[in-house]
């Protein structure tokens, strides 16, 4: 590379950057042509600002609801207008509730694999998995067999994103979070889509599934030198937690404290006079409130 020239980012930092990892990168160039980056002599892939800029732009159409394979169209002439009623959303939330119904784990797998090859997660946190949950929550008032699906569908959704969590953590080298969820569920979704959002922008987290008295987390935030501790719960919180424990944790350790899920916005007046940061009740939104702070603190 001569002086002049503009620097080359490889892949993986690509990846960091953007939040898109790198076989969806990968994928956006084979199947799709979005992306054409340079290459050195032994084929390594190498991207430019423009690239960066490109994968930005792609980003923002996967945002509004966009199937990957239109994007290059709309890249090409951007004053075009898309309406996103044939959004591939919708059908594929309906493939995977459909697949959750039948007990199908092969067909969830083979759905799930499919939008996760050639979406970044945030997008489909947003678009697939988030609204296919509340759709879901909806389903399970009170109907015969929805004891029976939730506990199925949680597995299943656990399982997957415990795997891609545990892989992130074994090659990151960011800041830890504590996630600890304050709610008496045997499973939290909720709790395990802001972790994957967290880890894939460079996050080491430590997550803890059941729950404790909040009193004790400080234990853990001093012995892993903790960025922040984000508490989670989908259900109003216990009186115990919330007059007894929770001021205990404010009041004699130093851990940012956060918030997540309809927890913090049933108390979030109670949370604030605590010194606990309440951040939003869905995990997307919470993840970026909380990615507000964590840049303005770096």
């Amino acid at each position: 590379m001569q002086p002049d020239e503009p620097a080359m980012l490889p892949i993986r930092e690509v990846s960091r950057m953007t939040g898109v990892n790198a076989v969806t990168l990968r994928a956006w160039e084979r199947r799709y042509g979005l992306i054409k980056p340079h290459r050195t002599p032994k084929g390594h892939r190498l991207y430019s600002d423009r690239h960066l800029a490109q994968i930005h732009s792609i980003l923002t159409w996967l945002e509004r609801g966009v199937a990957v394979s239109q994007v290059k169209e709309l890249l090409e002439r951007p004053n075009q207008a898309r309406s996103t009623a044939d959004s591939p959303w919708q059908q594929a939330q309906q493939n995977l509730l459909n697949a959750l119904l039948a007990f199908d784990p092969d067909q969830l797998e083979h759905i799930y694999n499919q939008s996760a090859s050639q979406y970044p997660v945030r997008t489909l946190c947003t678009q697939l998995l988030e609204p296919l949950l509340q759709q879901l929550e909806q389903r399970w008032q009170g109907q015969f067999g929805s004891q029976l699906e939730q506990v199925f569908a949680h597995t299943w959704l656990r399982s997957k994103l415990a795997t891609r969590l545990y892989h992130n953590n074994c090659h990151q080298q960011g800041p830890r979070l504590i996630l600890a969820s304050l709610s008496d569920q045997h499973c939290e979704p909720g709790l395990w889509l802001l972790a994957l959002l967290l880890s894939n922008d460079g996050y080491s987290i430590n997550l803890l599934e059941w729950e404790v008295p909040a009193s004790e987390l400080g234990l853990i935030c001093e012995h892993n030198q903790a960025k922040a501790l984000i508490m989670f719960s989908s259900q109003a919180l216990p009186a115990a937690q919330l007059r007894r424990h929770l001021p205990k944790l404010s009041d004699h350790h130093d851990t940012p404290l956060f918030m997540a899920g309809p927890a913090a916005i049933i108390h979030d007046e109670e949370l604030i006079e605590l010194g606990i940061q309440p951040l939003a009740d869905l995990p997307s939104r919470a993840h970026s409130r909380l990615m507000t702070w964590l840049e303005e603190d770096a």
